[in-house]
């Protein structure tokens, strides 16, 4: 039987089984393919558009319906993908209070990493905005529509509050959605044993299944990357590699922010020497680039924890909570992307469309499980922009092109500097 552990925290493993979140076997095709089908089709776009112009309509009119249909079965997969460890999370917050006090360190992250997403992006478009004609060429070929009108504060403010939520999820009003189901959460913990994990089961296969469904569509990941790289570059010309480009400086910068941020965090608030912190996390840093996994990075985690001077009992108890909840960049990273996106199609960022970003790029990030980069990019992405307004048809295309290596680095640093704060907060308390 679990014990609790010597800081009275209740163990987070469930050996019964009920209620967590076991991943079946999931299709992957490796990040490589998926990129090489997209340097392909923005080629053979370019050499069909300026070498054999007539050929065009009859290999469009294949490859843009192919395109499309792979862009909607990816589409079908988001709203089921909101319910996706709000237990977990719910279930965590009464564990213990070292539990509670490493996730009100995750949340202050993660809001920090959502500012520099609403801000970051926005000084960067400012000085260096996606050129016009690029962005009207984009939009012509990738669809999306945007809304003709935005609502007022009042009635975002009412929209927040789902009167069907069935028909908020039919809709895909994802902040209403997503917070109903957190209240929904704290409700369920109220109820006995028996019936607390037997709803929580069946959201956990409602997330196992649906994840093995995006694997499937995620299968086909290069070919209908290629479909979609080549009806772009077909009929946008050099504009399409030029706005690829210029998307990965925007939102490699907002992560890029996020991970120097964990230095002065560790320093300030953990109190780490930044010398010894930043010469310790160096090995890690290097193990998380060759795997991009902050999984398979743990062992080198606990390995720096213990080299600064942790409790080996808070690094073994807040690194693995870190892995399973916590990632620091993603909110920078995933809101920046709808940020570009909006900017891309002149969706407008007013205070309604960016409070909803920043609550969903919190609450997604807290309640996703660790995924790789394609899945979780679809699973994390599409519901912000979702409540934001803004088209989800451009990630189809930009999946192919998600900087993992800046997500990883900047999730490991901060992994160790909030296990260092918590171990120091620990030690005072």
């Amino acid at each position: 039987m679990n014990q609790p552990d010597t800081q009275g925290n209740a163990p987070l493993t469930d050996n019964s089984g009920s209620g967590g979140l076991v991943l079946p076997p999931i299709a992957q095709v490796p990040a490589g393919w998926t990129f090489a089908a997209l340097a392909i089709g923005l080629g053979g776009g370019l050499a069909l558009a300026f070498v054999a112009p007539g050929a065009m309509p009859g290999v469009l009119a294949v490859a843009g319906p192919a395109g499309e249909l792979w862009l909607r079965a990816l589409q079908a997969t988001i709203v089921p993908l909101v319910f996706t460890g709000v237990f977990q999370t719910v279930r965590t917050a009464s564990a213990g209070p070292m539990a509670r006090r490493s996730l009100g360190w995750f949340v202050a992250v993660l809001a920090f990493a959502a500012i520099v997403a609403l801000t970051v992006p926005t000084l960067i478009l400012t000085v260096l905005p996606v050129p016009a004609s690029a962005a009207a060429a984009l939009r012509g070929s990738l669809g999306g529509s945007v809304p003709a009108s935005l609502p007022g504060i009042a009635d975002y403010l009412r929209s927040i509050v789902p009167s069907n939520v069935i028909d908020a999820a039919a809709n895909d009003h994802m902040l209403p959605l997503i917070l109903f189901m957190s209240i929904f959460a704290l409700a369920v913990t109220r109820l006995v044993p028996a019936q607390r994990d037997l709803i929580a089961l069946f959201f956990a296969s409602i997330a196992g299944a649906m994840l093995v469904v995006i694997g499937w569509v995620l299968a086909l990941a290069p070919l209908g990357v290629l479909a979609l790289s080549l009806t772009v570059a077909a009929k946008s010309g050099v504009a399409a590699v030029g706005a690829l480009a210029h998307y990965i400086v925007v939102v490699t910068t907002s992560g890029a922010v996020v991970w120097l941020a964990a230095y002065p965090f560790a320093a300030l608030v953990a109190r780490q020497p930044l010398g010894r912190f930043a010469r310790n996390l160096l090995p890690v840093q290097v193990f998380a680039l060759s795997t991009q996994s902050s999984l398979a990075s743990l062992p080198t985690m606990l390995g720096a924890c213990e080299r600064l001077g942790l409790r080996s009992s808070t690094a073994e108890f807040v690194l693995p909570l870190a892995v399973a909840l916590f990632r620091a960049t993603s909110p920078a990273m995933n809101l920046a992307v709808v940020v570009y996106v909006a900017h891309w199609y002149g969706v407008p960022l007013t205070a309604g469309t960016m409070a909803s970003g920043f609550v969903m790029a919190i609450l997604i990030s807290l309640s996703s499980v660790s995924l790789p980069g394609t899945i979780s990019f679809i699973a994390s992405v599409g519901p912000i922009a979702l409540a934001m307004g803004v088209p989800v048809a451009p990630l189809a295309l930009l999946v192919a092109v998600v900087p993992d290596l800046m997500r990883t680095l900047g999730n490991v640093t901060f992994d160790v500097a909030v296990t260092a704060a918590v171990d120091r907060f620990a030690r005072n308390a």
